[in-house]
């Protein structure tokens, strides 16, 4: 098994994580840093950070309601991070993050290629977002967020999304690409402040009502419907 398919197997990362990781020699296969590409055998001895890892014999899948202050990341440094705030005794990782000021859905796995499924924007899953900005929420600033709003900072036009406003100053907006805080840079780029960021839908899994910081495990049904994207994306990758 290829490096960076055994460590997401091991529910660390990613495969393209598990690549930057192998690139800042935070790999060590049996005492040595690991190479690109290499394939790991069952007797290996693979750490990463420091930790031994080994294959998830069962998998988990989660949902969690994210609360602001929470930092989608698993380094100690970061006082508030996800890992320590779960208090989880798997290892376990997100599947698209949430930045420190939003909320909402957050799903959980220990399914590398799950992840690799769900990050990759080609997939075009849906994204669903409840967003409040402060004041000057027109129909004309909904239609130009519908359309795509080119953003200079990246030098990128967004994708066209659906949009309706919910509220005077509230509207729902679905996603189907993961530009780093795309959405705040869409409202800043025509000239709206976001108040409140709360995502309530990845695909087929809602927030519903559970509740901020608490997480439950997916149903069956929900499971199965994660696993055809799953499917479908391990075999676009053979073509």
């Amino acid at each position: 098994m290829r490096i960076n398919k055994y460590l997401s197997e091991c529910g660390v990362c990613s495969r393209r994580e598990a690549d930057a990781l192998i690139a800042d020699k935070k790999v060590i296969v049996n005492g040595a840093p690991a190479g690109f590409g290499m394939q790991i055998e069952p007797s290996d001895e693979v750490f990463v950070n420091g930790k031994k890892v080994k294959p998830v014999e069962s998998k988990t899948y989660l949902a969690f309601n994210k609360p602001k202050g929470i930092v989608c990341t698993s380094e100690k440094k970061e006082k508030n991070n996800l890992i320590d705030f779960l208090g989880l005794e798997k290892r376990i990782t997100y599947a698209g993050r949430l930045d420190k000021d939003s909320e909402g859905l957050l799903l959980l796995t220990d399914d590398g290629d799950l992840i690799d499924a769900l990050m990759t924007g080609s997939n075009g899953h849906e994204k669903e977002y409840v967003v409040t900005v402060l004041k000057d929420l027109t129909d004309e600033k909904i239609d130009r967020l519908s359309k795509g709003v080119f953003l200079n900072e990246i030098n990128r036009k967004t994708r066209p999304c659906r949009v309706w406003k919910t509220a005077e100053n509230e509207f729902h907006i679905v996603l189907t690409q993961g530009i780093n805080r795309q959405i705040r840079r869409m409202c800043q780029s025509i000239g709206l402040k976001v108040k409140k960021l709360v995502r309530i839908r990845i695909g087929n899994i809602h927030l519903g009502k559970l509740p901020a910081g608490k997480y439950r495990n997916l149903t069956d049904s929900e499971i199965k419907k994660l696993m055809d994207l799953k499917i479908k994306t391990g075999r676009s990758n053979l073509r």
